[in-house]
Formats: structure tokens, C-alpha cells, sequence
């Protein structure tokens, strides 16, 4: 019998030892306490019997006697073993995908907010970058600013604020500030304040770098100092992004234009020493021969043949390249309108000339295009009415550019037909031959005339590729010609015929910026044709025109422009002279606010006869603003009966002009109207054209 004792310690089954905390009062000893509740055979009864075979599964527990089921587990008896476990879900026990196929790129766009979705409003801030005048391309490139000022969470506004952090930094380093750093912060603004978030990016450039050498890593070049001089970078510069990055694309550009067409530039080194806070420059080149232009190719749908090419070319066999000269040669094929497709690149023979250099053999990929085309022009002038004019033109029927032209007029007051040969780049870039054949109604007030002509002309033209100082033409007429004219011996009109046979020819000396718009420069222009009249007997004469023109720019946006002009015609009395051969004043292109060739003498029944000399002048003050122009004018001239223009009688129009400035030429309406008229001018003259007065 076991008593437990007051304050005696008593051990648990368990191993711990309690400390009683108060006396505790003796009890009765249960006659049961030293029974065992399971006796050492039945426990070793109940225990299952093992397997040998380690990997074998697990038996089944037997449930305890009455115990109570539980869940869908139907009650077994006390040697029932538990229901199988349900089988596990077929997505849990599938091998798991290899690891490569997972797509480990973080998305980069974020879906955009709509404005009922925005929950937080920021205004952004930058600082630092005014003094290295960046804030401008900064706020162009934010991420934030790009964001609006909105955004759904405070998380979008803070990786906003990083990649402008980045931004801030890599704008920093193009300045030469390889040692700036950015930091962003977001300030809340005070509760119930009402007021957006703060995003601030501040930058803190550090001190700006220099180059200490600048090294290129090329072979020898002629001259010796080509490379240096043609990459503008030197010692103490800053390391900026923008002027080392010109330096090198000046190197790629100027070498093919001095005799290096192979030149590539590699991949630039810079070596940084941030305790001086400079940099060591190496670029390596690779030049290529030096090179000279040798021979020419051609391949794919041709249009003309390679001989072709070297008459389009502005320069000679074993002259030193230069890319500016291939880059003409190529504008002048486009120029010819009969590729659809056209290239030229320089390709290495190996041929060395004379002078050391490596000749170079131009390839020209040609796709021949259509070589018809159909055109139109229409234009109205008081005095001239309406013109309209149509051609269709075959520009390759005789190769190499021997062109077919065939030519229609309509109009109120002319009316046309005409067929023209013309041989463009004949034996030389830019001279061209052409032969006409044309017949013409006219009927102005001056005269009424049926005309034929037959002409054949050489010319030598400034084009928009190719505007030339000095130009020429000459050629000969022959042209009949049934004429109204007003016979002053008989007092009445007459239809008389004139046989015509001229020599025209005409020189020009030109330093304007443009053909079609000048805006600077000078022009001057002589024009002789030696002509010879047969009607009722031969009568030789010859007419005589000179002409010049200035362009004087006053302002960026002003150009005065002024012309002068004076003809003659000596060796003929004027009624001898076939009434379209006399010189006549007035109309779009002379004294504007006067009739088409209203100016000169009259006859009885106020129609002009013209004259035998002329003189005009135009003054104009050429505004424009963007594509359109204003421009206000005068004109004064007249047309003489005798062979001396007089500077008395002479007669003043005025007005004004509108321009649209297209990439063909200005489209010009001017409203003029005559300052002294005479009985029978009108009040007001409209001109609508292309092109300037002069």
C-alpha cells in the first residue's frame, strides 16, 4: 500500500518532476492501482506481424474496439482494416513540365487605365537636369509623364519612378556625367489635403568627363592627316553622346567623298579613369583601297546600256572617287522617268592605275519602267482665256531616251497640234535635240493666224538637279503663217501669208538659288534670231531681246525681287513684219493689270498692231509663311512702233499676289489693275499660273 505524503515529490509516468505547491491530504489506496489496463500478452497479441520485405506496403490499421465512425467510414469490427484512401487528383500526380518551358520574361506593358479606374493622382517633379539643359528630352521620354499623372496603385507610380531613375541616369552619361546618379521619392501629401502625389526624380550629375587622347586605328591614308581632320574630336572635349557620335558619322561621310568608297568605321572604345574623371578614345577604321572611277555595269530590265550611263556621268575615267558625284549620277537616271527602280554601287576590280589608286567599277541595277506617260496643264489669264494643254509622251521609242511627243492645245483663244522628236543626253548630260513639227490657230485681239512650223533646236538646260551657270540654245525655223493684219495704206483690215526663215539661238549667265523659286542671285539672258520674211519680196531683219533679273533676300521670310527688259527689232518697217513676229506689251508675264499684248501702238479700230522695240520692268516684294505667299507687285512698260524703246509713255499696273509653294514650283494668282489706263483697259486682270512672274 503506497500513502502519498504531505510535501513528498512525486514523478510522473511521464518522467517530470512536479513540485506540489500546497500540502495535499492523504487519500484511500484503490485495491486496482498496481493492475496493469493491458496485460503484456495481449499487447503483444494486438501488435501485426511484420514483413521481412522492407519496401513491402503498409497493412491496414485495425479499427479500435468501439470506436465511433466518422465522415462516409461505415462502423467495422474491431479486426476491420480502414477503407482504401480515395484516389488522388490526376493534375497532382502528373510529372511536373521541364523547367525550359516556362517563360520567364517579366511583362512590359501594363493594360491602360481607364479614368473611372484610377484611384491615385501624382504630379511629377525633376531635379538637376536644368542646368545640362535635359529636362526638355527627359519629359519627352518619362515614364511618368507618359503615365499622366494617373495611375491604379502606389506600386505603378514607384516602378514608373524607377525606370526614370534609370532614365535620368543614362541621359546624364550622354551629356558626358558618367558618374551621375538618380534617386526617386514619393511624397503623400497631408491627410485630407486633397492634394496628388509627389513623384520626384533628382539627379546628381558629378563632374563631367573629357577625352585625354583621341586615337584612330586605321592604316595610312593620303593625304596623312585625312582621318584626324575629318573626325572633329580633340583633346578636352566633353565625352557627349551627340558630338562623339557626329564625329564618327562626319568620318563615315567625308572619306567616300575623298577617294575611300569601302570605309567602315568600327566600334568605338572608351576607356574611363574615373580618379580624373577623363576618357581614352581608340575608333578603329578600316578604310579600304584609296580608289578611283573606272568602268560601268549594268544589269536587270534595261533601259539604256552601259555606254548610256557614262554620258549621264559629271565625271572622267581615273578621277579620284567621290560618292557626291555617284549620288548626281543617280539623281540624273531617276531623272530620265524610265526606271521603275534604279541603283548604283561601287564594286572593287582590283585593277590598280597608274596613280596607286584602286579603279572602281559602278554597278547600275536598272528596272525599267513604263515609258508612256500622259500629262496636262490648264491655266487662265485676262486676254489669253482659258488654256489647256495635253501631251502623251513615248520617252524611250529610239533608245537611248529618244522620246515621241505628241501635243494638244485648247483653249478660248489658241488651239493647237503638235509632234516632237526630242533626243534627251544627246552625246552630253543635259544638251537635247529636238525637232517639231506644229500647227496653230491663234486669235487675240493683236492678230488672227493660222500657223505651220516646222523647227529644229539644240539646247544645253539648267535642270532642278542640275542648275548651270551658263546655258545655251540655237536651232532654225521655218513657219508659215496666214495673218490678220490691218493695212494702213488701204484703211481697213487684211489676210495677208508670210514665209518665215529663222536662226533663234539665246545664251543665259544664271547665279540664282533656283529655277522655279529663286529667292537669291542674279540672271541674264540674250536672245538674236536672224530672220528672213517673204511676202512679196525678202526682207531681212533680225530681233533682239535682253533680259535681266535680281533676287535679293531682305529677311528670312522677305525677298525683293525685281526685272528689266528691252527688245528691238532693226531692219524691217513694221508693216513688212508678220504681226506674230512684233513685239507686244502686257499680260501675266509683262505689265500685269493690262490685256494680253494690249500694250503698244493701235489702229483705227483700237486693236494693237505692236511695235518694233519694248522695254518693262516688275518689282515685287515676295512674303511667304510656310507653303503660302503674299506678294504685292507693280509693272510698267510699253511696246514702240520705231526700233528705240522710249522712256516716256510708259504704263504703270499694280496689285497683289498669292503663292502655295508646292514641291514642283509655286502656284501663283495675282489680281493687278492699270495705274494710267487708256479708253478700252479694263479695271481688273487675273493671272493663274504655275511658276513666279520671273
Amino acid at each position: 500500500m503506497v500513502l502519498a505524503l504531505a510535501g513528498q515529490v512525486q514523478q510522473s509516468n511521464a518522467g517530470q518532476v512536479q513540485q506540489p505547491s500546497a500540502p495535499v491530504q492523504a487519500q484511500p489506496v484503490d485495491p486496482q492501482a498496481d493492475k496493469p489496463i493491458v496485460s503484456d500478452p495481449q499487447f503483444d497479441s494486438a501488435l501485426p506481424v511484420l514483413s521481412d520485405d522492407i519496401n513491402a506496403p503498409l497493412e491496414p490499421m485495425p479499427a479500435a474496439p468501439g470506436a465511433a465512425p466518422s465522415g462516409n467510414v461505415q462502423p467495422t469490427g474491431a479486426n476491420e482494416a480502414l477503407a482504401p484512401v480515395m484516389a488522388e487528383t490526376p493534375e497532382l500526380t502528373a510529372p511536373l513540365p521541364p523547367l525550359g518551358t516556362f517563360d520567364s520574361t517579366p511583362p512590359t506593358e501594363v493594360a491602360d487605365i481607364d479614368d473611372k479606374d484610377v484611384v491615385i493622382r501624382y504630379t511629377t517633379v525633376v531635379r538637376g537636369l536644368d542646368d545640362l539643359d535635359l529636362t526638355g528630352q527627359f519629359n519627352g521620354l518619362s515614364a511618368l509623364k507618359e503615365g499622366g499623372g494617373k495611375a491604379a496603385n502606389a506600386a505603378m507610380i514607384t516602378a514608373r519612378a524607377r525606370e526614370d531613375e534609370a532614365l535620368a541616369v543614362r541621359l546624364m552619361k550622354s551629356k558626358g556625367y558618367y558618374d551621375g546618379t538618380a534617386i526617386s521619392t514619393i511624397e503623400q501629401p497631408p491627410a485630407n489635403a486633397g492634394d496628388p502625389i509627389r513623384a520626384i526624380v533628382s539627379a546628381t550629375p558629378g563632374n563631367v568627363y573629357t577625352l585625354s587622347s583621341v586615337k584612330i586605328d586605321a592604316g595610312p591614308v593620303l593625304p596623312p592627316d585625312l582621318l584626324i581632320r575629318e573626325l572633329p574630336l580633340k583633346i578636352g572635349d566633353r565625352i557627349e553622346a551627340d558630338r562623339i557620335q557626329g564625329a564618327e558619322a562626319n568620318l563615315a561621310l567625308k572619306l567616300p567623298q575623298q577617294g575611300y568608297p569601302f570605309v567602315a568605321v568600327g566600334q568605338r572604345d572608351i576607356l574611363l579613369d574615373d580618379a580624373k574623371w577623363t576618357g581614352d578614345y581608340t575608333l578603329p577604321v578600316d578604310t579600304g583601297p584609296r580608289s578611283s572611277f573606272g568602268t560601268y555595269s549594268t544589269e536587270g530590265k534595261l533601259a539604256f546600256d552601259a555606254k548610256h550611263v557614262g554620258v549621264l556621268a559629271r565625271f572622267k575615267d581615273g578621277e579620284l572617287y567621290d560618292n557626291r558625284k555617284v549620288d548626281d549620277l543617280r539623281d540624273a537616271l531617276v531623272a530620265t522617268g524610265l526606271f521603275s527602280t534604279v541603283s548604283v554601287e561601287p564594286r572593287r576590280t582590283g585593277v590598280i592605275a597608274a596613280d596607286g589608286t584602286e579603279k572602281v567599277d559602278l554597278l547600275v541595277r536598272q528596272e525599267a519602267g513604263p515609258p508612256r506617260s500622259l500629262a496636262a496643264t490648264a491655266g487662265y489669264s485676262t486676254g489669253e482665256g482659258i488654256k489647256v494643254e495635253g501631251s502623251f509622251t513615248h520617252r524611250n521609242v529610239f533608245p537611248p531616251e529618244g522620246a515621241l511627243i505628241g501635243t494638244v492645245i485648247a483653249g478660248t483663244q489658241e488651239q493647237g497640234l503638235s509632234g516632237t522628236f526630242r533626243r534627251s543626253n544627246a552625246g552630253k548630260r543635259d544638251r537635247t535635240v529636238t525637232i517639231t513639227a506644229a500647227a496653230n490657230h491663234s486669235n487675240y485681239d493683236a492678230f488672227n493666224a493660222f500657223t505651220g512650223t516646222l523647227s529644229a533646236r539644240i539646247s544645253y538646260d539648267s535642270t532642278p538637279i542640275w542648275q548651270k551657270k551658263f546655258t545655251y540654245a540655237f536651232g532654225v525655223e521655218l513657219v508659215g503663217t496666214n495673218e490678220s493684219v490691218y493695212d494702213f495704206g488701204l484703211g481697213r483690215d487684211a489676210r495677208r501669208t508670210y514665209g518665215i526663215a529663222a536662226l533663234p539661238s539665246q545664251v543665259q549667265f544664271d547665279t540664282s538659288d533656283s529655277l522655279l523659286n529663286p529667292t537669291k542671285g542674279y540672271r541674264l539672258k540674250f536672245s538674236l534670231s536672224p530672220e528672213a520674211s517673204v511676202s512679196g519680196g525678202v526682207r531681212p531683219y533680225a530681233r533682239v531681246l535682253v533680259e535681266g533679273s535680281i533676287y535679293q533676300p531682305v529677311s528670312e521670310s522677305i525677298v525683293l525681287a525685281g526685272r528689266i527688259r528691252a527688245g528691238t527689232i532693226p531692219g524691217i518697217a513694221r508693216d513688212d513684219l508678220a504681226p506674230s513676229r512684233r513685239f507686244y506689251g502686257g499680260g501675266g508675264g509683262s505689265v500685269r493689270g493690262y490685256g494680253y499684248q494690249r500694250l503698244g501702238p493701235f489702229d483705227p479700230n483700237g486693236d494693237p498692231v505692236g511695235g518694233r522695240s519694248i522695254n518693262e520692268f516688275s518689282l515685287e516684294a515676295r512674303y511667304r509663311f510656310g507653303n503660302f505667299g503674299i506678294v504685292p507687285f507693280i509693272d510698267g512698260g510699253n511696246a514702240y512702233e520705231g526700233i528705240t524703246p522710249k522712256g516716256s509713255d510708259l504704263r504703270y499696273g499694280a496689285g497683289i499676289g498669292g503663292r502655295f509653294y508646292t514641291n514642283f514650283g509655286p502656284m501663283r494668282v495675282d489680281v493687278a489693275t492699270p495705274l494710267n489706263p487708256r479708253p478700252g483697259d479694263g479695271k481688273v486682270a487675273l493671272y493663274i499660273s504655275i511658276g513666279q512672274a520671273f
